[in-house]
This record gives structure tokens, sequence and C-alpha cells, in this order.
């Protein structure tokens, strides 16, 4: 995760860290932010930084911005939460089990009936794909920063395989949750229960043509991705109260 913010324009790690305290509610919704003045000092940075930051989460629908009244954090609601970026953010710190829940009640409604139509649907090119994600995550696992990108390609080219333009459209999301809440599971501790039994056997499913056999394999795949999730959200709340 370090080595992604590396050589990252200034206005854009700005963004990164505003957003990060907004989403933890260190700027709560309806809090007026400071001055471009007072952040510019604050943090070292050039005012037009500054503008360009506020611009990248005005656009996220994190913040608004008006004359005279400043930049004031908007409503939760407001929020384009499912921003791949954003899902990041939310991931930096402690995300809450409400949230955590509603994103795997999103993945459970999409993922399962986008996996039953690519295994009808995907392609050799898509199929070859998926196996050469699953060797690499297997080969670096999914702690490293490799094994989650290979993780992150497998669940996205299954939405691809569906060929429908919808379900791809929502393909960075679906896959920033995968390669965040797999990222959060390995922060927290240090050998998680191993997933690849249950990626396997979406691949052969899918490979088999076998739709509502990738279908039950994506919901126990989904359902035990998230039991971990909300494992590692209680271990970490228990050792932050230690």
């Amino acid at each position: 995760m370090v080595a992604a913010r590396r050589s990252r324009p200034a206005h854009s790690s700005l963004a990164q860290r505003l957003g990060v305290a907004i989403v933890t509610g260190r700027h709560p919704p309806g809090g007026l932010l400071p001055g471009e003045i007072e952040f510019a000092e604050s943090f070292g940075v050039s005012r037009s930084v500054i503008r360009e930051a506020l611009r990248t989460l005005a656009a996220k629908g994190l913040v608004e911005s008006r004359p005279k009244t400043g930049t004031r954090v908007r409503d939760r609601r407001d929020w384009n939460l499912l921003d791949p970026e954003l899902l990041g953010w939310m991931f930096e710190g402690a995300p809450s089990l409400p949230f955590v829940r509603s994103l795997f009640q999103l993945r459970l409604i999409v993922e399962p009936a986008a996996a039953e139509i690519a295994a009808a649907r995907r392609s050799a090119r898509q199929l070859s794909a998926m196996g050469h994600a699953l060797e690499t995550m297997a080969e670096h696992g999914l702690a490293s920063e490799i094994g989650r990108a290979a993780d992150h390609q497998f669940h996205a080219l299954i939405l691809e395989a569906t060929d429908n333009e919808l379900l791809v459209s929502l393909s960075a999301s679906i896959a920033a949750a995968v390669r965040w809440t797999t990222f959060f599971k390995y922060r927290h501790e240090k050998q998680p229960r191993n997933p690849m039994p249950e990626h396997h056997a979406l691949f052969e499913a899918i490979a088999n043509a076998d739709t509502p056999g990738a279908r039950d394999a994506t919901l126990k795949l989904v359902h035990q991705a998230q039991l971990d999730t909300e494992a590692a959200i209680k271990l970490g709340e228990r050792r932050s109260k230690e």
C-alpha cells in the first residue's frame, strides 16, 4: 500500500489524507473544513494544491464549497460510496460493521448472478486470464500486493465475462471491495483463513459452464469473506481497547 502512494501528485496525496479524515469521522458531516490559507500552512503546500484536492473530494460527493461560507463536509448519504478510491479510504481506518455488511450484501446480490452468466458466456481468453490470476494468487499469496492485484483481476474478469455493460460498469467497485476487504483482513491477522479453495471451486464451475455451480460457489466465497472480514473488525476493536 505504501508503494502505491509513491510518486503521487501532491493534490492526490492530500485528497487521500483529507478523504480518510472525513470517512473516519475526524471531519464529521456538516462540519466546516479549514480555509485554503490555513490548510496550505498546515500541510506545507500551495493553495492550488489545496483547491485541486478539494475538487477531488467534491467529485466523490464528500464536500461542497460555497462562496463566503467555505467548504463543508456533506451528509454521508451524498457520498459516492462505490467509488473505488473512497472504498479504500474507508478501510484505511476501521470500517463499521453496518457498512461492511452493506458492502457484502451488495456483493451477494451482484456476484452470484454475474458468475452464473459468466459461466455461460466466458471466452477462452477470459478463462485463461482467470486461470493465470489464480496461479498468481497461489504463488504470491493474498498478503502480498501482487496477490491482491491478481484477486482484483479475477473478480473483474468474471464481471467482464458477463458481456453485460451495466454489470461491467460495477467492476471497479466490486473489485475494489474485494481488494480492500482482503487488505484489511491481512492487516489484522497474520494468518487468516486461506480462501483459495473457494476461488478454485468458482473457477472450475465457470470453466465447466456449470451455471448453478458458479452461483453456489460464489455464494460460499462471498459469505466466507464476510465472516472473515467481520472477525478482523472485531479483532481490531478488541486490540484497540487493550
